[in-house]
């Protein structure tokens, strides 16, 4: 049997301690042994369709769990039934006769729904592959970074999601396996899958970011590129108004000339000080990328300048002597990240997944962010900082840059991106520093979207206006997928329809 039942009704805590699911029953969907991915899912997915209808049967709601990994409370639904994926979680080869003509079945990976980033990066890594994009970490699984938009951070790229190329999804009515109207895999693979094919980019650019509320994912395929290599440079470096000015308008190779190496960086980020940011020195990271080659000398993650950027050292400190603030956040950079390697050091390189880790649990730390439109990042920033510096708040500020994301409901919607991320200590001072900022920029008129997976201040009207047509887009996809509002019902929780993704 596919799925289990994990004891009793009771309480679920999510992986960063965070938030909490009260009179919870979990279930565990396990994968198999069958040799071939598609007879997996087969088999999956009518024993989700069944389970689907005994909750429904039950009177009980459903939430699909991956790592449990949102700070945010966006897989918080109590008093229902918990799908743990994180035991469904093989990957498969694609045969050339999988996909349809003219496709390279080398580049795609049949992924199921529990498979952490982290397993799918090894995977392919070991194919001579590699994603091109991620989040900070790894310990996602991948259907879950995709559902919450998960963004990158490669300028040239968009979010996690943009690697999807089909996924299967179960629902009440069916089991559907939906892709772009030019079509991906064969007509026989997916009738093996047992999945109703669903070829239509409407339905396709809904799915890629679900939040949960579209049914139960099961399946993914994820393209990848040929591997490559990394090469970081970190350092701690003061940054004037005039280099924030080439952030703004794209000039990442100027950046990148006057705080590092004088060629086009890959990835960029500043990790800033609000208090006097143009005073003390920023923690600057860039990624080059590199051709693959075999013989490179091995790093270890630390080396590579993976894991969280968060402030967790002096959380404490930082909240209870705010008059001193400035400095220790500056005393916190100082501690809490890596020096290097710096220009001058001897290089140091690793691929793509060498440079990715696992998060601690973040119960303690709170994390926040803000997607804009990379023109409008030198005014958004000075607003920003303006306001921690006015009214307190122990959170760094972070920022990234990314193209935009696939998925209707995805934050990073605008062409440019620059996103700003506020990682610091968990308090009521620190989530009340954030909500003036993001009350800063809308009295302001700096347009921004907020990540799904992080605390975000989010109601249904703000979703509407944010993601416009495009969330009307999403909902016609939904009702599409959940015709029966009993089905629709049956995915809602109290998070969900505060965000007006849910409700009828």
């Amino acid at each position: 049997m596919p799925i289990v039942q994990l004891g009793s009704e009771g309480r679920w805590r999510n992986y960063h301690g965070t938030g909490t699911c009260e009179a919870a029953t979990r279930f565990a969907l396990r994968a198999g042994d069958a040799p071939r991915g598609r007879d997996e899912l087969a088999a999956a997915a009518r024993a989700v369709q069944v389970w689907l209808a005994d909750a429904a049967a039950a009177g009980r709601r459903v939430r699909p769990l991956g790592a449990g990994w949102s700070p945010s409370n966006i897989n918080i639904a109590s008093e229902s039934w918990l799908l743990h994926t994180r035991r469904f979680n093989r990957c498969f080869r694609i045969a050339a006769d999988d996909v349809r003509p003219g496709l390279d079945a080398a580049a795609l990976m049949l992924v199921e729904a529990g498979a952490l980033v982290d397993e799918v990066s090894d995977k392919l890594e070991a194919q001579g592959r590699s994603l091109w994009t991620s989040g900070a970490g790894n310990g996602q699984t991948f259907a879950g970074a995709a559902a919450t938009g998960t963004h990158g951070s490669m300028i040239a790229h968009g979010g996690i999601q943009d690697h999807i190329r089909a996924l299967q999804i179960v629902t009440p009515a069916g089991i559907f396996w939906i892709e772009p109207a030019a079509g991906v895999m064969s007509d026989a693979f997916i009738a093996a899958t047992g999945s109703v094919p669903l070829r239509d980019d409407e339905l396709f650019a809904a799915a890629q970011l679900p939040v949960g509320a579209l049914g139960i994912v099961t399946a993914l395929v994820v393209d990848s590129v040929p591997r490559f290599l990394i090469r970081p440079i970190q350092n701690l470096r003061t940054v004037d108004r005039a280099a924030l000015a080439w952030l703004a308008v794209g000039d990442f190779r100027r950046f990148s000339a006057a705080y590092a190496l004088d060629r086009d960086p890959d990835f960029v980020q500043m990790i800033v000080n609000p208090y006097k940011p143009f005073k003390r020195p920023a923690m600057l990271r860039f990624l080059y990328r590199e051709p693959w080659r075999d013989d490179y000398p091995r790093a270890t993650p630390g080396q590579l300048g993976a894991g969280y950027d968060a402030l967790s050292l002096l959380g404490r400190l930082l909240n209870d002597y705010p008059w001193a603030r400035g400095a220790l956040l500056q005393y916190a950079m100082k501690l809490g990240y890596a020096s290097g390697p710096d220009v001058d050091d001897p290089p140091v390189y690793g691929s793509w997944g060498e440079g990715l880790d696992t998060h601690r649990p973040l119960a303690d730390l709170f994390n926040a962010s803000v997607t804009i439109d990379r023109a409008d990042l030198a005014r958004a920033f000075e607003l920003i900082c303006a306001v921690y510096a006015r009214h307190g708040g122990s959170t760094v500020v972070t920022l990234r840059f990314m193209r935009r994301a696939g998925g209707l409901l995805a934050p990073a919607r605008f062409a440019h991106n620059a996103v700003i991320d506020f990682d610091g200590p968990r308090s009521r001072r620190t989530a009340e520093a954030y909500a003036r900022v993001v009350d800063r920029l809308d009295a302001e008129g700096v347009a921004f979207t907020r990540h799904w997976g992080k605390s975000c201040n989010l109601d249904a009207a703000r979703v509407a206006a944010d993601y416009g047509e495009d969330f009307r887009r999403w909902c016609r996809a939904r009702d599409r997928l959940l015709p029966d509002p009993a089905h629709r019902t049956l995915f809602r929780s109290a998070v969900l329809d505060g965000l007006g993704l849910t409700c009828p």
